[in-house]
């Protein structure tokens, strides 16, 4: 993970929302058209582990996406995602909603994005990541950027990098998964 805050204290360790879009971040951007005209996404199973990850650590998740479709309802519902705004192609306003509806300032949220339309709400929140293939301008835009590219594992080293900043060592964050072995848990040290 790059990038870095220029402030002395670090605004991951306060986020209580991580927002993903979805083509390009929690996918590769590749969309399968069924017989029908069914739309189909491939999703990373690596994603889905961090919105579990964010929850038992008290963050939670949501999917902004400009396009809506029943593929990610389905995905994002699986995940247990308490934010769920599709269809919006002014996210700078669907940000500030999600953050009035929630209580919750912009300042503690952190977003994810790829693409042209992800720079305004990454301007205003509190963490913004790229996939390490986003277009150029968003790469720019980004305060950290993944080493995984978009459908790769992006949502998962996110999460890892929040609770990393939260104080976390990888055996904390994932104490709940490994159970009591201290064997497994010095593994992941």
């Amino acid at each position: 993970m790059s990038g870095a805050s220029s402030n002395h204290i670090d605004p991951r360790a306060d986020i209580e929302l991580v927002l993903f879009d979805v083509d390009g971040v929690l996918t590769d951007g590749t969309l399968l058209i069924g017989p029908e005209g069914e739309a189909l996404k491939p999703f990373n199973v690596r994603d889905g582990v961090a919105s579990g990850l964010l929850r038992q650590h008290g963050i939670k998740s949501g999917v902004l996406s400009a396009k809506s479709s029943q593929p990610l309802k389905t995905r994002a519902t699986q995940l247990g995602m308490e934010v769920i705004k599709i269809g919006f192609s002014q996210k700078l306003d669907a940000i500030r909603e999600i953050a009035e509806e929630h209580g919750i300032s912009p300042a503690r949220i952190a977003f994810v994005g790829d693409d042209i339309i992800d720079i305004p709400v990454m301007k205003i929140i509190g963490a913004s990541y790229a996939p390490a293939d986003a277009h150029p301008l968003v790469l720019a835009t980004a305060r950290h950027v993944t080493q995984a590219r978009g459908g790769r594992g992006v949502a998962r080293e996110v999460a890892e990098d929040l609770l990393a900043a939260k104080g976390l060592s990888l055996a904390d964050m994932y104490a709940h998964m490994l159970g009591d072995d201290e064997a497994l848990r010095t593994l992941v040290q």
